[in-house]
């Protein structure tokens, strides 16, 4: 008889890299004076959350304009950025989420950073050293407009609210529909209906909601897409001007 145990399955591993455990594991470190407690913290629970931030904000807006010599080296900057001037001053008391918060640092931050450099590499007239500087695995080059298409920014939109769901809706019947309706933007290239009236019912068959209750969702979610791609619009504006 053999007596060996079964291999254990890999549990997968979670795609929300920023969670809420992420945020309580940031308050403890900063209530907390032990060094080896808050180092023990950071390299366990919060540098990992930190790193995939600036790498997906570096990759969303294209934030290739640095002076650095890969992408990897800028995406450790900032990580230094957040770990020594900005994690003391996050305050969740007054309703921010900390995803939303580190978030808008870094696109802050990035924005004065690269317009610093594209100036500089501008001035210089090549772009050439900048681009053989990176290694093709790693990031895509930059199209003539220097912008990401709209269906790409309709997955990336999609993600961010996922992690905001929380934030923007506090009944669990509004969580549920706008769920729902996440769910149709991630699987919109298989769809075979796009008429409006065909899509609510599709979407109220899904979570059994009355019309009133599935248009407040859509609006708040509405406001929201127009409120992150102008923000996008925005910053690429800052970046090329």
């Amino acid at each position: 008889m053999d007596n060996k145990a079964a291999p254990k399955k890999r549990r997968k591993k979670s795609k929300n890299y920023f969670t809420s455990e992420t945020e309580q594991y940031i308050v403890k470190y900063n209530n907390s004076t032990d060094i080896e407690y808050r180092n023990k913290i950071f390299t366990e629970h919060i540098y990992y959350p930190f790193y995939k931030l600036a790498e997906n904000i570096i990759h969303t807006f294209k934030f290739y304009y640095t002076d650095t010599d890969t992408i990897e080296d800028l995406k450790y900057e900032i990580i230094t950025m957040l770990h020594e001037s900005k994690m003391n001053k996050f305050d969740p008391s007054v309703g921010a989420k900390a995803y939303s918060y580190f978030g808008t640092i870094v696109k802050r931050w990035l924005i004065n950073y690269n317009n610093k450099n594209y100036k500089k590499l501008k001035r210089i007239g090549s772009f050439d050293d900048l681009e053989e500087s990176y290694d093709a695995d790693e990031m895509q080059e930059p199209t003539s407009a220097d912008q990401i298409t709209l269906s790409q920014f309709i997955d990336l939109w999609v993600e961010d609210v996922y992690y905001g769901l929380d934030q923007m809706f506090t009944k669990d019947r509004d969580k549920q529909i706008a769920d729902a309706i996440l769910v149709v933007f991630k699987t919109r290239r298989d769809l075979e209906i796009f008429k409006k009236k065909a899509l609510y019912i599709y979407i109220r068959e899904m979570t059994d909601c009355e019309t009133p209750h599935l248009t407040k969702v859509i609006s708040a979610l509405k406001a929201n897409f127009y409120e992150k791609y102008s923000e996008y619009t925005e910053t690429r504006e800052v970046l090329i001007s």
